[in-house]
């Protein structure tokens, strides 16, 4: 059975309500605050993991108390492996702003997924064989995130790129990527085109195999090379959308990776994702074994 090997960042998130976004030079109070592991790469590889794909998870932590619990936490996950690199730096944080239209703002710190080498990016990306899901974010400086890319391609991987937080070019890194992961903002940030079927044209003329543009409550874009299909979403009443796309690429990595097609695959991620905008939060919200095992089994409420 193919495994998905996700490499990327585990840390701490923060969670705060707020009834709109602050001004500048303004305090704001906020309410409902939370504390849970996270980062994307975290979220994406609990979400496989409990869609029943073997998993193999590698994050770098810091040498600090938060470092610890996040271990704690992800041992329980039934990953098939999982390697935390313990860094000289303050584990990774991000603080998670919600408004009350379920929107979400993220600012976030990573100082250890900014400090893991090439090298070591390549040498777990060396370990996929043939038919292999390797799932990347953008939190990775892009030296790091090329090198697992080749490394990964060169075994026989079917690499997939969720390039976001977006703060390196990462037009360069298309040609490497079976497929592109990314939302309406990330798409025009990267190709300069305010339409999402423009933008996926785009970044399949600089190299990328499939671009799924993600559309929110709008649903999903899937641009292959024989056309651009539309994904309606699952209507949902959303109370929070941080994690859902996260949610969305675990969930697509762990269905490529036991062998389903692509229509079943993106069905499957939209209505994981669904289930996650019902509820606050990022990992509190991702789905439950149980809850995939329904999703998966074409049971799952619509």
């Amino acid at each position: 059975m193919a495994r998905v090997l996700i490499l990327g960042n585990a840390g701490l998130d923060l969670g705060l309500g707020l009834p709109r976004l602050p001004q500048r030079g303004e305090t704001l109070l906020g309410h409902g605050t939370t504390r849970a592991p996270g980062g994307k790469g975290l979220n994406q590889a609990v979400t496989a993991a409990r869609s029943g794909a073997q998993v193999m998870f590698r994050a770098p932590v810091g040498q600090d108390p938060e470092g610890d619990w996040i271990a704690d936490v992800l041992a329980g996950e039934g990953f098939v492996g999982l390697d935390l690199p313990r860094l000289p730096h303050p584990t990774d944080f991000s603080i998670l702003m919600t408004l009350p239209d379920g929107e979400s703002c993220i600012a976030s710190a990573g100082p250890c997924a900014a400090a893991l080498a090439p090298e070591d990016a390549a040498g777990f990306a060396a370990a996929a064989t043939p038919g292999d899901v390797l799932l990347l974010q953008g939190n990775l400086t892009r030296a790091a995130t090329e090198a697992a890319l080749v490394a990964g391609a060169d075994c026989g991987a079917r690499t997939v790129l969720n390039p976001a937080p977006l703060w390196w070019e990462a037009r360069p890194l298309l040609p490497l990527c079976r497929v592109v992961v990314v939302n309406r903002v990330e798409a025009e940030a990267i190709t300069g085109q305010t339409d999402p079927r423009a933008a996926a044209a785009w970044m399949q003329d600089a190299g990328a195999g499939l671009v799924l543009v993600t559309l929110g409550a709008e649903g999903c874009l899937a641009a292959a090379e024989d056309g651009v299909r539309f994904h309606p979403a699952v209507p949902v009443t959303a109370v929070d959308t941080t994690g859902c796309g996260d949610t969305f690429c675990g969930v697509l990595a762990a269905m490529l990776a036991d062998g389903r097609d692509l229509n079943a695959a993106v069905s499957d991620a939209q209505r994981a994702a669904s289930l996650t905008a019902r509820r606050p939060g990022a990992y509190a919200a991702l789905p439950s074994r149980d809850e995939m095992g329904v999703l998966h089994a074409g049971r799952g409420s619509k």
